[in-house]
C-alpha cells in the first residue's frame, strides 16, 4: 500500500510541475515535484528534456537523504564511474564534495572541466545535492559548449572537424599530479593512482546523442595533445578563448536542500570559493552515458 500511495502522490505532483528558466543564459529551475517520491514516466521525461536542452536543472527545497539521491539518479540512467574519489561509508556511488571551514588546501575543481572526460565513456550527467551550504560564496559556474560552438566563426569551426583530443587524468590524479602525493590537508577523500597516466581519445567536437546539437568537448586541464591538425597547442589555445565568455556562462547560487543535475556533454563547470570560515558539504553521484 505504501508504494501505491507514493506513486499516487507523485502523479499528483506531476500536475503541478513547473520548469522555468534559470537566472542566466541557459539552465532551468524545476518546482512542483517531491523528489522523495518515485517520479512517474511523464514527469521524468519532461525533466530529462529540460536537462538535455538547457544543460543544467536545479530543484530547490528538496529534503533528500542518500537513498533518495541514489533513486533520483537512477531515474536518468545507471551509475557512472568515479575513479579517483572514494565513496562515503556504506555507499558505492555517492561521493562527498567537502571543504572544512579551516581548510587551506587549494580549492577542489576550480578549473573548467567536464567530469571525468578522460574515461572511455565519460558520464552523461552529474547530480550534486547541497547539505551544508555557506551563506556566502561557493557558487558553481557552468559554461554551455553548444552555445560556445555556435558563436565560433565558421572558419574556426571548420578547423575543428576531425580533430581528436587526447585526454588524461595525469595532471590531477597521478601521484605527481595536483591531487597526488603532495596534496595534504584536504578533507575530500581523493585517491591518486598510476592509472591516471592512461590516455583516451575523443573528438574535439561532438554531436549530442539525444539532441543532435554539436558542442565543443574540451577540458583544457585533461587534454594533453590534439591529433589530426597542425599546431595543436595553438589551436587549443584558440578554442579555449571561445569556451567561457560571459555570454555562455550561468553562475549558479546554491541553497541548502537543493539538487542540481547537469549534462556533461553540454556544459563545463567549475567551483568557486569565497566562503572561508564556513563548512561546505554536498553529496554527488554520476550517471553513465548509455550508448547502444
Amino acid at each position: 500500500m505504501a508504494v501505491v500511495q507514493k506513486m499516487d502522490i507523485s502523479h499528483s505532483n506531476a500536475a503541478g510541475l513547473t520548469i522555468a528558466p534559470a537566472d542566466g543564459p541557459f539552465g532551468a529551475v524545476v518546482r512542483g515535484v517531491d523528489l522523495r517520491l518515485p517520479l512517474d514516466t511523464e514527469t521524468a521525461g519532461r525533466i530529462r528534456v529540460a536537462l538535455v536542452t538547457q544543460g543544467v536543472v536545479a530543484f530547490p527545497d528538496q529534503k533528500l537523504d542518500d537513498d533518495d539521491l541514489e533513486r533520483v539518479s537512477l531515474t536518468f540512467g545507471p551509475f557512472g564511474d568515479d575513479p579517483y574519489i572514494r565513496p562515503i561509508p556504506d555507499r558505492k556511488h555517492i561521493a562527498a564534495i567537502r571543504r572544512r571551514a579551516n581548510e587551506t588546501a587549494p580549492l577542489f575543481a576550480e578549473n573548467w572541466h567536464s567530469d571525468w572526460s578522460f574515461l572511455e565513456i565519460p558520464p552523461a550527467f552529474t547530480c550534486l545535492y547541497g547539505i551544508d551550504i555557506p551563506p556566502v560564496g561557493g557558487d558553481t559556474w557552468y559554461a554551455n559548449q553548444q552555445m560556445a560552438y555556435d558563436r565560433m566563426p565558421a572558419d574556426l569551426r571548420a578547423k575543428l572537424e576531425g580533430v581528436i583530443a587526447v585526454h588524461s587524468a595525469r595532471g590531477g590524479y597521478a601521484p605527481k599530479g595536483q591531487y597526488g602525493e603532495r596534496d595534504i590537508g584536504r578533507s575530500m577523500d581523493i585517491v591518486h593512482s598510476e592509472t591516471a597516466m592512461a590516455t583516451q581519445r575523443h573528438p574535439l567536437v561532438r554531436a549530442h546523442p539525444e539532441t543532435g546539437r554539436r558542442a565543443i568537448f574540451s577540458t583544457h586541464g585533461y587534454i594533453i595533445a590534439l591529433e589530426n591538425c597542425e599546431d595543436g597547442d595553438a589551436l587549443l589555445r584558440e578554442v579555449v578563448k571561445w569556451q567561457t565568455p560571459d555570454e555562455v556562462v550561468y553562475r549558479h547560487k546554491w541553497a541548502p536542500n537543493m539538487l542540481v543535475i547537469w549534462d556533461n556533454r553540454v556544459v563545463l563547470h567549475r567551483a568557486t570559493g569565497g566562503y572561508d570560515g564556513h563548512d561546505r558539504l554536498l553529496h554527488r553521484t554520476t550517471i553513465a552515458d548509455r550508448r547502444t
